[in-house]
């Protein structure tokens, strides 16, 4: 009897522990899955002083850096599309897109995952909230005051990657003049920035440009121009703000302490620095189906260009 009653807790103390084992080995294989590399690259997509936006996100690396625990590099990117290549290629792992751009690198890797955006300040033409809209603006003074006296003009564009500088224009806008914008417009031109669009239309090298508003803000409040020299023909439906995303493959405690580092910068000291450059009070959460509505806008686009 003493032998079986041994053999028994015996057996369970064996079964248990190979439970245990088993229950190891899996958590082990899990966190084997993910990625936790010793650095993160960090990206934004081009503005007119990219060069000055290593000082305006240093707030930003830094704390990071003290949140993952790991060395941030700042890639300092030459277009919307290279930005997207560092993700593609994993050379990225945090960065800021344009809504458009997003939804381009997500069709490509759904492991590019949006996580937050800022929510905006009230500006000159910027509402408040996470949205923002496309402009068409024009200079005063040009004789350009409405949208049909455009006709036959140059344009300015932003980028191909971009929303409210490409992608709005050629999708809403066309339907308000009943025809495609490059049959509309003479030509149009790429400037690389809406900073750079709306300086373009200020020294008459363009004769009109889409901008955003946010962007169209930044330079006013630069100082390089004034809200009233511009006539504002059009203006977009919302659109939702640049997406901030991460690669989904990075390990869950590092992308929350990411996610931390963006939703949590208001309850900083000596955030709101940073804060009022980005003309924004906080940032907000933000979900793949938020950008729906520019996955239906290049739906869109494309289903007008095959049928072109």
């Amino acid at each position: 009897m003493q032998t079986k009653k041994w053999k028994i807790p015996q057996l369970v103390t064996a079964a248990a522990a190979t439970m245990v084992m088993g229950l190891s080995f899996s958590t082990s294989a899990l966190a084997a899955s993910c990625e936790n590399p010793d650095s993160l690259t960090f990206a934004i997509i081009p503005t007119e002083e990219t060069v000055a936006e290593l000082e305006l996100y240093k707030p930003i690396t830094d704390r990071m850096a003290e949140l993952t625990g790991k060395k941030i590099s700042f890639f300092m990117p030459t277009s919307y599309a290279s930005v997207v290549e560092g993700l593609l290629s994993h050379f990225v792992d945090v960065a800021v897109l344009g809504p458009y751009t997003y939804v381009i690198a997500s069709d490509k890797d759904k492991e590019i995952e949006v996580f937050a955006t800022y929510a905006k300040k009230k500006g000159y033409l910027q509402e408040e909230g996470p949205g923002y809209k496309g402009v068409l603006i024009t200079k005063k003074g040009s004789g350009l005051k409405t949208i049909e006296s455009l006709k036959g003009k140059l344009i300015g564009l932003t980028d191909p990657g971009s929303t409210s500088g490409n992608l709005v224009p050629r999708v809403v806008f066309s339907k308000v003049v009943d025809m495609d914008i490059d049959k509309y417009f003479k030509k149009s031109v790429y400037t690389g920035s809406h900073e750079l669009s709306t300086v373009a239309v200020y020294q008459g090298k363009v004769d009109a440009a889409f901008v955003a508003s946010h962007r169209f803000d930044n330079v006013v409040a630069k100082g390089e121009v004034k809200l009233e020299d511009f006539n504002i023909l059009w203006s977009s439906p919302p659109i939702p703000q640049d997406p901030f995303v991460y690669r989904s493959p990075l390990c869950e405690d590092i992308k929350a302490n990411i996610r931390e580092t963006f939703l949590g910068l208001k309850d900083v000291p000596g955030a709101k620095a940073f804060l009022d450059n980005v003309k924004s009070n906080t940032f907000v959460a933000m979900s793949s189906a938020d950008y729906d509505v520019i996955r239906d806008l290049k739906k869109a686009k494309d289903a007008r260009k095959k049928k072109k």
